[in-house]
C-alpha cells in the first residue's frame, strides 16, 4: 500500500520527535542552562527552539495563525527561540524545563491532530518566502523534520559534554 504524503511527512516528524525525546529524556533540569566546555549552547535552547521551529513550519506555514495559538506557546516563549537569539545561561531569565518540554509536547501534538486532517493536493499549495528547500507546504513539512535532526545532533553533542553516554 503506497503512503500519502501526509503519512510520509508525519511519520518523519514523529521520527524525529522521538529521537530528540530519547536525548533530552535522562538529561537533569539542573543541565538544561549548562553550556559546557566552549559550547555557545544549551539543552533549554535547543529544545524551545525545536518547539518553536515546529510551531512556524508544521502549523503557522501551513494554516495561518489561529486565535487558540496562544495557548499552545506565548509570544514571549516564540521570541526567546527564534533563529539567531542567543540562549542565555541563566535559568532566572528562561522558562523552567518543565514548562519547554510541555510547549514542545503541545506544539508536537496540536501537529499532528491538524496534519491528519490535510490531503496530498493541500500540501501542494504554495507559502511564502523565506522558506527552506521548497516553497510548498509540503517542503515545510519535510524541513520541520531534518531541521530538528540538526538540532538533535546539537543535543546529542550537548550530553555528550554533559558527560552523559550517547543514546542508541
Amino acid at each position: 500500500m503506497t503512503k500519502s504524503l501526509v503519512e510520509i511527512a508525519s511519520q518523519q516528524i514523529e521520527f524525529a520527535r522521538d529521537y530528540t525525546s530519547s536525548l533530552i529524556a535522562d538529561i537533569h533540569d539542573s543541565d538544561w542552562f549548562q553550556m559546557p566546555g566552549n559550547s555557545v549552547t544549551h539543552v533549554a535552547w535547543q529544545v524551545g527552539h525545536l518547539a518553536m521551529a515546529q510551531y512556524g513550519l508544521c502549523l503557522f506555514r501551513i494554516r495561518g495563525r489561529s486565535p487558540a495559538d496562544s495557548e499552545l506557546m506565548s509570544s514571549s516563549f516564540r521570541k526567546k527561540f527564534m533563529k539567531s537569539t542567543t540562549p542565555n545561561p541563566d535559568p532566572a531569565e528562561n522558562p523552567a524545563p518543565a514548562e519547554i518540554r510541555e510547549v514542545l509536547d503541545r506544539v508536537h501534538q496540536q501537529t499532528l491532530r491538524e496534519l491528519a486532517e490535510y490531503n496530498d493536493n493541500q500540501l501542494q499549495d504554495t507559502i511564502d518566502e523565506p522558506y527552506a528547500v521548497f516553497n510548498t507546504k509540503l517542503g515545510a513539512l519535510l524541513f520541520c523534520s531534518a531541521h530538528e535532526m540538526m538540532h538533535a545532533g546539537q543535543v546529542g553533542l550537548l550530553r555528550r559534554l554533559l558527560g552523559k553516554n550517547p543514546v542508541r
